[in-house]
């Protein structure tokens, strides 16, 4: 398992709720702040760190590419456990270090949202982040552009989702500040929702969209 891959997800996924979750935190920042943040760490991670783990920092992203056979099972078991531990660690900082951290960013169903709903829109949403990943920097159609295109999809799900259920999309962005929080509302379908948009999304490249002369 190579080290430099595992520092690398552990680095960017806690960049991604430090600075996501954070801005969401402090409250200083409306919607589009809020899915900016989340966008620019992708894009900023993605050229930064592509070269090296691929810049996953998404236990359904590693999920999905796992499905699809670009991730061998030992690795990506290696993803999961440093993505988890970023964002846990990403929370848990912030908490000290905000005079007043709130909710912490928690990802949770706005009133009147119910579970099934939630459920559906971080399934959608999560499909459309894979699906772009897939045909952006999988497939390598888009060169220098896939990591600009990704995370300008986690911005404009954010913008739609981030009033819903907040669009985590990403179970290591929910578990981070549930845990350091103490809020565990609907927590299960944050993790159930996107691994199952990033299951769909995989089946859907690997059996229609993929080239038949890709690797």
């Amino acid at each position: 398992m190579n080290t430099k891959n595992l520092v690398a997800e552990f680095i960017g996924t806690f960049t991604l709720i430090f600075i996501g979750a954070g801005a969401l935190a402090i409250g200083s920042a409306n919607l589009v702040g809020v899915a900016l943040a989340h966008g620019l760490v992708i894009v900023t991670f993605a050229y930064a760190y592509g070269h090296i783990s691929g810049t996953h920092i998404n236990p359904a992203v590693t999920l999905g590419l796992l499905i699809a056979g670009e991730i061998e099972f030992v690795a990506a078991i290696g993803y999961w456990i440093v993505q988890f531990l970023g964002g846990i660690l990403g929370a848990v900082l912030l908490n000290a270090v905000l005079p007043n951290p709130g909710d912490l960013g928690v990802t949770i169903l706005t009133q009147g949202v119910t579970p099934v709903q939630g459920l559906v829109i971080e399934i959608v949403l999560t499909f459309f982040l894979v699906n772009t990943i897939f045909n952006t920097a999988v497939s390598g159609k888009a060169g220098n552009f896939a990591g600009l295109a990704i995370g300008l999809t986690l911005v404009l799900a954010i913008l739609m989702g981030g009033p819903l259920t907040r669009a985590s999309l990403n179970p290591a962005r929910t578990l981070g500040p549930a845990i350091a929080s103490g809020n565990y509302a609907d927590i299960w379908l944050y993790f159930v929702g996107p691994c199952v948009g990033a299951i769909l999304a995989a089946l859907l490249y690997i059996g229609v969209l993929k080239d038949k002369g890709e690797a």
